[in-house]
């Protein structure tokens, strides 16, 4: 087992050091581990608010109201689960020494777009080859 990377809570990856250095790994693990446990906090107050906001509302506009905000929250929060399956695989990536280098070329994905999205698979270039690839594909 490593032993813990000391990392100052002011500390930003910087491209002078080695790309994904044991301070860089540990940077994106801390932001990913903390990001997910927002999203997983967020989820139980959800839980929890759907099992206290189950009531029975007269009025059936008002019912429809509540059920269309149920359903929005829901979606919502179905689209952070898969985002937390995404925080996971960027982490395993990590542990696995594959973390910050894109899956398509094998090139190091740049460090800001690591900072805004850590869990990017693809270099920006890419991805946007990806996106215009999708586009002409879903055009046919």
């Amino acid at each position: 087992m490593k032993a813990e990377v000391f990392l100052p809570d002011d500390y930003r990856p910087a491209e002078d050091e080695s790309f994904m250095n044991e301070r860089q790994l540990a940077y994106f693990r801390r932001k990913l581990t903390n990001w997910k446990n927002e999203l997983m906090a967020d989820s139980k107050d959800t839980i929890e608010g759907l099992q206290d906001g189950s009531r029975n509302i007269p009025d059936v506009a008002d019912r429809a109201s509540e059920e269309t905000d149920r359903a929005l929250e829901l979606r919502t929060r179905d689209r952070q689960r898969k985002l937390v399956a995404k925080i996971d695989s960027a982490l395993r990536r990590i542990d696995e020494g594959e973390y910050g280098y894109c899956e398509e070329t094998g090139e190091p994905i740049s460090l800001k777009r690591l900072d805004a999205r850590p869990i990017a698979t693809m270099s920006l270039e890419a991805q946007e080859r990806h996106e215009r690839q999708e586009k002409v594909h879903r055009d046919d």
